[in-house]
């Protein structure tokens, strides 16, 4: 961490309103106007859109991310995190990975931490379930769902095969959707290499509260996925919520109960509870409250964006807010970069307005949902037109030149050559091996001696 002299913009995050919002202030900022410092957990920014097409091999899991240090050449990044601002005096506590805590002053601050999984106390949970918000939940659930077939061929006990070839899926928004697609896909392509194992013997689940899945790109659209998910083998119930899923035993609110080892969790998103520590006003479901600037209310030199902010949508009208998607992530970064140099020149803010494009959603190899906004008109596709249509948009969206490229090739080479499904289960524990045989031997305990009785004299 360097000292400096010049006024100090932080960006607390960087995902994509971070890595934007810090891209456009460099590139606004005079030289030596302003010292940008980034601080995020990881030294990555990670492209969410992507992460169900990473969990099913279409993607490299490296193309899915974008170091902040190399697209932010000119800015301080630190590897930790916020854990506290104290807004009077304009200093924040970073905690980072090695090392004890310290203060770092700020004079404008950029909020962009983004949300975390949504979830709920049920039994087994926290144990049990596989988030999708990380990279490495996407290469850990690929690996997960490949060892799983592994055991399934290897074992002669019917009931932990049924366990293994048995995969749950809770949340049928654009996540869920998305990642049971893609990972059905995948067990459909490598069960062919699994001589006992075929289609009909594994059993897909995805189960959600609301009455219907994929609300995001309208409802007809949305029963078109539902119908093309149950075409496909995969059990869908509507209406119910998970009860518990202690020791792999999946409990419904419905009734079912299935015993299972994957259970991948998607039902939904909240700002990070961390943001109750910075001193800033909240929404009733804890984003940061803004104005249409991006300003947070009530504060000078605090901006906010992205899924842990509440930015009202001019575009729908009073009353209504921006929705957590990358759309409004990137424009809305790209407004608060201007509107901080603005509000350090002592020039007047903009206000954010953006009229929704629609929506995309890639339900595994060739097959989508679409939505495009085309004036008072929608376009509504579906099936493989939809699908081009979702890789076009998310492939054109990806941040940087290098990481166009990058999927490009990757989707490019799936045409000619198939899927790998390969699973590196041992990447969570690499030590394991080594550890073994470089551990100091067990002594063996000597059995003891048995003496004999002494013989009568």
């Amino acid at each position: 961490m360097s000292t400096t002299e010049r006024p100090r913009i932080l960006v607390v995050g960087g995902g994509y309103v971070g890595l934007y919002a810090a891209r456009r202030i460099l590139k606004k900022m005079r030289y030596a106007e302003a010292t940008v410092t980034v601080v995020d957990p990881r030294s990555y920014m990670t492209y969410q859109p992507f992460l169900p097409e990473a969990a099913a091999g279409s993607i490299s899991p490296r193309h899915v991310v974008v170091p902040l240090r190399r697209v932010l050449p000119g800015a301080e990044v630190l590897t930790g995190r916020v854990v506290h601002i104290d807004q009077e005096r304009k200093v924040a506590t970073v905690r980072p990975l090695v090392g004890e805590s310290y203060e770092l002053p700020f004079d404008y601050l950029v909020v962009a931490l983004g949300a975390v999984s949504r979830t709920f106390p049920i039994p087994g949970l926290a144990e049990t379930g596989i988030g999708m918000k990380g990279v490495e939940e996407a290469i850990g659930l690929r690996n997960h769902v490949l060892e799983q077939l592994d055991k399934a061929e290897s074992t002669n006990d019917a009931e932990l095969r049924r366990k293994a070839l048995t995969f749950v899926f809770v949340g049928g928004g654009f996540a869920g959707a998305e990642t049971i697609g893609e990972v059905e896909d995948l067990a459909r392509d490598a069960c062919k290499y699994y001589p006992s194992i075929s289609r009909d013997d594994m059993r897909f689940i995805l189960v959600d509260a609301a009455d219907k899945i994929l609300p995001e790109v309208g409802p007809e659209l949305g029963k078109w996925g539902l119908r093309h998910l149950q075409q496909r083998g995969i059990e869908v119930y509507l209406g119910t919520s998970l009860e518990s899923c202690v020791d792999g035993r999946v409990v419904l609110k419905n009734g079912l109960e299935a015993d299972t080892n994957t259970l991948v969790w998607t039902a939904g998103v909240k700002p990070n509870p961390v943001l109750r520590e910075y001193g800033l006003p909240l929404g009733p479901r804890g984003h940061v409250d803004t104005l249409p600037t991006l300003q947070v209310k009530g504060m000078d030199g605090v901006w906010a964006a992205g899924d842990n902010a509440q930015v009202p949508d001019l575009a729908v009208g009073e009353g209504a807010w921006c929705p957590p998607n990358a759309q409004h992530a990137l424009r809305q970064a790209k407004v608060l970069g201007d509107n901080v140099i603005s509000g350090m020149r002592g020039f007047p803010q903009q206000e954010y307005k953006h009229t929704n494009k629609g929506a995309v959603a890639g339900l595994g190899l060739h097959k989508g949902v679409a939505m495009i906004n085309l004036g008072p008109f929608k376009l509504k596709l579906k099936g493989r037109l939809a699908w081009y249509m979702h890789r076009g948009y998310h492939g054109m969206a990806v941040p940087t030149f290098n990481r166009k490229i990058r999927v490009l090739a990757d989707w490019t080479l799936a045409m000619f050559l198939k899927r790998e499904v390969v699973s590196l289960g041992a990447m969570e524990s690499p030590r394991d091996e080594f550890y073994q045989a470089a551990k100091p031997p067990t002594p063996v305990a000597k059995p003891a001696e048995v003496k004999e009785p002494a013989k009568a004299s």
